[in-house]
């Protein structure tokens, strides 16, 4: 045999080869998916766990039995698989759930959605919905239009009054009106309540006419950041107030002539000073209803606020009436305050520098404050009060010099 024979014996050998696995594998192609889909059937059906299904194709007419309504999540998941309604309404009612978190950390982490409520000016709703209906709806417009009526009326009264000045001459002759220690608590508070009231301003009514102009990032970090002074000057502000009180509580106690002084208005409208002591009643009224009132809620729903009253269960509902108290307070004792404010600076003279310096003249004395005076005449209240006098612009009055005036 040549090399040629042999070499077409080899060729047709492997040809042959070729053809008869081609064959094979064919054959296996075809009988695969006849013995792989019972496996896989099997499997299937051994497979544990929740199982896919489209929930309009299985037990679409499941809602014609009677007790559909009444199924829990379980016997739901058996006829409609998937559809998780029970649950989701148990939830919206606030049923409470399971939570591995303990109840005196998180007393309602169970609690997805708060039950049905009704607070004043709300629907019967959800207690969140409620807080957000009252705070929206009546809260900040009512609010907002109350500082504005208010600032409003004190700038008619300025264009038509101007500053209430005096009608006779200053003598020189000082008495002292605040001690340095009263000075420093009513500035400290003074500078606290600003801020609370700059922060809280911005916060509540800011989107309305400050991120319109500057943007939503910038707004964004700027009632962060007044958030934070906002928290930080509530405690200041609540221990200045305490001691704002008591330093000036003995002066503000009520007199008869307190009741001549609210019926003719405190002579505002006349132009002539109706007689009284240290503290009119206008300043009384704003020491007892802004002061000590509006100022012990704002102080303790703030401290609510801030998580700062220590055994206090601070739950949603509570955080939401505390902060609704505390916007109608914070409203009410700003636009009091801000007639204080005016008649402290710029609507009567020497006013501003008797609590910058500490001192009034004798006529300022005489004329606004004429009871007061009169007792100092009478030596029954020292003209000079603090400890030394080495601070006082001008030599204070005495009996002495004053029996002349």
């Amino acid at each position: 045999m040549n090399r040629s024979s042999v070499s077409t014996h080899i060729q047709s050998g492997l040809m042959a080869a070729c053809l008869m696995l081609g064959a094979v594998w064919n054959v296996s192609a075809q009988t695969q998916p006849a013995t792989a889909a019972p496996a896989a059937e099997s499997a299937k059906a051994a497979a544990p766990g929740v199982q896919s299904a489209n929930i309009f194709s299985i037990a679409p007419d499941a809602n014609t039995d009677p007790k559909y309504a009444d199924q829990n999540n379980g016997e739901r998941g058996k006829v409609q698989p998937g559809n998780n309604a029970p649950m989701w309404r148990q939830v919206g009612a606030g049923v409470t759930g399971y939570s591995s978190l303990p109840a005196s950390q998180a007393p309602e982490a169970g609690n997805l959605i708060q039950p049905f409520v009704q607070y004043p000016g709300s629907k019967l709703t959800t207690a969140g919905e409620a807080w957000r209906q009252v705070r929206n709806n009546w809260i900040i417009p009512y609010g907002g239009s109350l500082l504005l009526i208010a600032a409003l009326a004190i700038a008619l009264f300025y264009y038509g009054k101007g500053t209430m000045t005096l009608h006779g001459a200053e003598t020189g002759r000082k008495i002292e009106r605040f001690t340095p220690l009263e000075r420093a608590a009513h500035w400290t508070n003074a500078i606290a309540f600003v801020l609370l009231a700059v922060s809280g301003v911005v916060m509540a009514f800011g989107k309305f006419f400050i991120q319109p102009i500057i943007g939503n990032a910038l707004f964004g970090w700027l009632t962060y950041a007044l958030k934070n002074i906002h928290n930080f000057a509530g405690p200041l502000f609540a221990v200045s107030l305490i001691i704002v009180f008591v330093t000036f509580l003995k002066d503000n106690f009520p007199s008869k002539e307190d009741i001549t002084w609210l019926l003719k208005g405190g002579g505002l409208l006349s132009g002539q000073e109706v007689p009284s002591h240290r503290f009119n009643a206008g300043e009384k009224v704003v020491f007892w209803f802004g002061v000590l009132g509006l100022g012990l809620i704002v102080v303790a729903s703030g401290l609510i606020l801030d998580k700062l009253i220590p055994g206090l269960m601070y739950e949603r509902s509570t955080m939401q009436i505390a902060n609704m108290i505390h916007g109608v307070a914070t409203i009410l004792m700003m636009a009091m305050f801000m007639g204080h404010i005016y008649m402290g600076t710029i609507g009567m003279q020497g006013a501003y520098s008797a609590m910058r310096d500490g001192y009034v003249d004798e006529t300022w004395a005489k004329e606004h404050h004429e009871l007061w005076y009169n007792d100092i005449k009478a030596g029954k209240i020292p003209a000079q009060r603090s400890p030394t006098a080495a601070s006082a612009p001008a030599a204070p009055v005495t009996p002495a010099s004053t029996a002349s005036v």
